[in-house]
């Protein structure tokens, strides 16, 4: 039996350019995270942190990115997230212009554990989520859901 997907959130996650670390493959970057929303059966804010990337020379990213999230009434959510973002090369090479692309044209996919100390919120520690991805021009959009 399949477990459900329960939805949970969904972050708007600004972002700045990235910084080159490694250009060659494969490529290692580091993506500020600037701030952001947070909507959808939890409201709040994105606070800075930042995204970990490596690069092959497919165009395949994997993902790791930890920052905090403020959630109204509440208080401060801890986020990892680390996963994947393939596709067509085509389809890569738009969006690594800024280009808007049908997300339903590549894959964008990342787990994501949380750990929290505020009332209200404890039971997202042992909470396992699925975030499916959108690269914007200047944010990414993760719409979570709780693996029930």
């Amino acid at each position: 039996m399949s477990p459900p997907l329960i939805p949970l959130m969904t972050l708007e996650v600004a972002v700045d350019p990235p910084v080159t670390i490694n250009p060659s493959s494969p490529g290692r970057r580091f993506i500020p995270i600037v701030g952001g929303t947070v909507a959808g059966g939890l409201e709040g804010r994105v606070l800075p942190g930042g995204d970990w990337q490596t690069i092959w020379a497919d165009g395949r990213m994997e993902i790791s990115a930890h920052y905090i999230l403020d959630i109204a009434g509440h208080g401060t959510v801890e986020i990892l997230s680390e996963g994947v973002r393939t596709g067509p090369p085509e389809v890569l090479a738009a969006l690594g212009r800024g280009e808007a692309v049908d997300p339903g044209l590549y894959y964008f996919r990342t787990a994501i554990r949380m750990r929290t100390a505020a009332p209200g919120l404890l039971r997202l520690n042992a909470v396992l989520a699925l975030s499916v991805g959108e690269r914007l021009a200047d944010r990414v959009r993760l719409t979570v859901y709780e693996i029930g």
